[in-house]
């Protein structure tokens, strides 16, 4: 089977952040099982040559160009536009992780032309909104994509009662499909200082503050502990930059920026605890990532797997702010109770959201769509 996965921006930075890694995470996993799985792309930030893989997919990028000041939303690229009826109709399946943008919309509706197998996912992208952009395009493709694609994938039940508000009615096609990780190697166990982990976009939404404002009463009980701040700026490395100064804490942090997939990993396995401070989340991949390496992680209550890490033990999840988020953290650093959740997060991580699992449930869906 050709699937052609369709997401809206890959960068050295990472700077898309979950969608990319989902789609990479299936291509991967397809092409172990004999599929050809292939990403299309806009890129931005590598250096020449361009890759034509990406983490042993085969890619297809093309250079972003910023036509509006919309951020994600601004972006296309001429040449991608011009060979999509193409590339779609190279594909069995045509997978579009689907967003209000200028790549994946006009993907997705060169597929529906084309009558090609057409499983949209939306990460959460695409819901009820009251901006002008998001009306427009509403209007114009994505209630038609939403309603004329064979599957529509959702992650939560708040996810999927945004799309059919989005639609105007109960959506057709819709089908649950959790976030997946492939098996890691599990952690060492913790030694030396406390290190506590922070590894997602600085975006307002994330709260990184949060985690910045959490670290003097983790202080007061640790003085020795160390605290990492990592992701692409989206506006906030300021705000941590400042916060951290003011507390008088830049001997505790360290910012390193973007890190590739690998260096998230010998962070995660470095890490006694992952935090995730963020608020209406609704699936992160960095906290997967986190239970897969065995890293017991703090997320709050509107995280889409703060019910599983509580009721699985392989964490806390707790209300936003940083006294709550500190207090956890806490409680895990206790060197029995990090342990226990430790074991429970690598269980979690197996049981329910392996690669083996949601390809069990995608596969389907491709045959289905196919049929």
């Amino acid at each position: 089977m050709r699937v052609l996965h369709a997401v809206t921006l890959h960068s050295p930075s990472h700077a898309f952040g979950g969608p990319v890694r989902v789609a990479l995470n299936l291509a991967k996993g397809l092409r172990g099982l004999g599929h050809e799985a292939r990403l299309l792309a806009l890129g931005e930030g590598f250096p020449d040559p361009w890759p034509t893989s990406v983490e042993g997919v085969p890619a297809k990028l093309f250079p972003a160009r910023r036509l509006l000041p919309l951020g994600f939303s601004g972006m296309t690229s001429p040449a991608l536009l011009a060979s999509a009826g193409r590339l779609v109709r190279d594909a069995d399946v045509v997978h579009v992780h689907l967003a209000r943008d200028l790549v994946t919309l006009p993907v997705a509706l060169a597929a529906l032309r084309a009558g090609k197998p057409l499983v949209l996912q939306t990460h959460g992208m695409v819901d009820p909104s009251e901006k002008l952009l998001a009306k427009v395009l509403d209007a114009v493709a994505v209630r038609r994509l939403l309603r004329g694609a064979d599957a529509v994938l959702y992650l939560t039940p708040h996810e999927r009662e945004g799309l059919d508000a989005v639609v105007g009615g109960a959506l057709p096609g819709a089908v649950r499909l959790v976030n997946g990780t492939p098996a890691q190697e599990e952690r060492p166990a913790p030694a030396g200082p406390p290190r506590i982990l922070y590894s997602a976009r600085l975006q307002a939404r994330k709260r990184p503050v949060d985690f910045v404002d959490a670290a003097p009463a983790i202080l007061a009980a640790h003085p020795d502990a160390e605290f990492v701040v990592a992701g692409p700026d989206e506006g906030e490395l300021a705000a941590v930059r400042a916060r951290i100064a003011e507390l008088g804490l830049g001997g505790c942090f360290t910012v390193p920026g973007a890190l590739s997939a690998s260096e998230v990993l010998t962070e995660l396995r470095r890490a006694h605890v992952y935090v995730l401070p963020s608020v209406d989340e609704p699936f992160p991949m960095s906290v997967l990532e986190a239970l897969s390496v065995g890293v017991p992680s703090v997320v709050t209550h509107s995280n889409g797997l703060a019910r599983d890490i509580a009721a699985a033990g392989a964490g806390r999840a707790v209300p936003p702010g940083a006294a709550d988020v500190a207090q956890a953290v806490l409680s895990l650093l206790d060197p029995t109770e990090n342990a226990a959740a430790g074991a429970s997060a690598r269980r979690l991580a197996a049981d329910s959201f392996s690669m083996e699992a949601v390809l069990g449930t995608l596969l389907p869906i491709y045959e289905k769509a196919l049929r």
